[in-house]
């Protein structure tokens, strides 16, 4: 059997990796401005820089919001749309070792999947993710780049951005620490420099997207949480969600690697 590829397409990126025998042998990150070039791209790129051949390659499965757009086989390879929750929740327990958890995908938007060998489930969905943290990061500073935007944002200082429990009592609150959250922005001024609106952004954000994920731990009844996708790399991601782990009694994981955890879980689906 020769190798399978995974495609997760987006917008305007995609991520592919290639497993063999259930190991990953190959994974690039592509950018395009269509869904057809950026799958073709991927699947191209791949196979120049690891020395492959297109015979070398059994099949691809192809998942994500563009999957649609490439018509039939790519490449003159044999094609299979994946479902993408289906994809996701795959990849969230390969990449985490685990047989159940929440696998939670950081796109544009965020799904918040009950991931099993039995079967994938969807929770809840939110439009708060990626989308969200870049278009505010546009509007308000003008910069839409987000691997700079995160740079930027790692020199803010978030106690001149958020209004913490700390700010507004002196009474302890069961259960919450005085540096904890009551209002994000709700400290903001008009001397707010670029990088302190940055770091209040990625806050909000994530803090957003961490409290969702407890919520849906708690449906779900699981205490491990898997994310997933491109922002999840971020320094701030972790950040924010290592103060939910002690929070909440939750255990929070960002796997090595979570940006591909889509395309992981399409190579695995069949």
């Amino acid at each position: 059997m020769g190798m399978i590829i995974g495609l997760d397409v987006g917008g305007s990126t995609t991520k592919i990796v290639g497993m063999d025998n259930g190991s990953i042998t190959a994974k690039a990150v592509v950018k395009a401005t269509d869904p057809v070039t950026s799958a073709f791209g991927a699947v191209g790129k791949i196979i120049n820089d690891n020395g492959l051949r297109l015979s070398d390659i059994d099949r691809i499965n192809i998942t994500g919001v563009g999957a649609g757009f490439p018509a039939g086989a790519i490449l003159g390879i044999d094609t299979v749309e994946i479902k993408e929750f289906d994809a996701t929740g795959r990849g969230g327990l390969y990449l985490s070792g685990l047989d159940h958890a929440v696998v939670v995908s950081l796109g544009t938007g965020t799904a918040y999947l009950d991931a099993s060998k039995e079967g994938i489930k969807h929770i809840i969905g939110s439009g708060v993710g990626g989308g969200t943290l870049v278009g505010l990061c546009n509007s308000i500073l003008g910069m839409d780049d987000a691997e700079k935007l995160s740079e930027l944002a790692e020199s803010g200082n978030i106690s001149a951005v958020d209004l913490t429990i700390g700010d507004i009592t002196k009474s302890d609150i069961l259960g919450l620490p005085m540096t904890a959250t009551a209002s994000n922005f709700g400290k903001a001024a008009d001397d707010l420099t670029r990088e302190d609106k940055a770091a209040g952004i990625f806050n909000l954000v994530f803090q957003a997207i961490g409290s969702m994920a407890v919520l849906s731990s708690r449906v779900a009844g699981i205490r491990d949480i898997v994310f997933t996708g491109q922002i999840a790399d971020f320094k701030q991601c972790r950040q924010v969600l290592d103060s939910f782990h002690e929070l909440y009694d939750v255990n929070f994981i960002v796997p090595e690697g979570a940006k591909f955890g889509t395309a992981i879980g399409a190579c695995l689906s069949r």
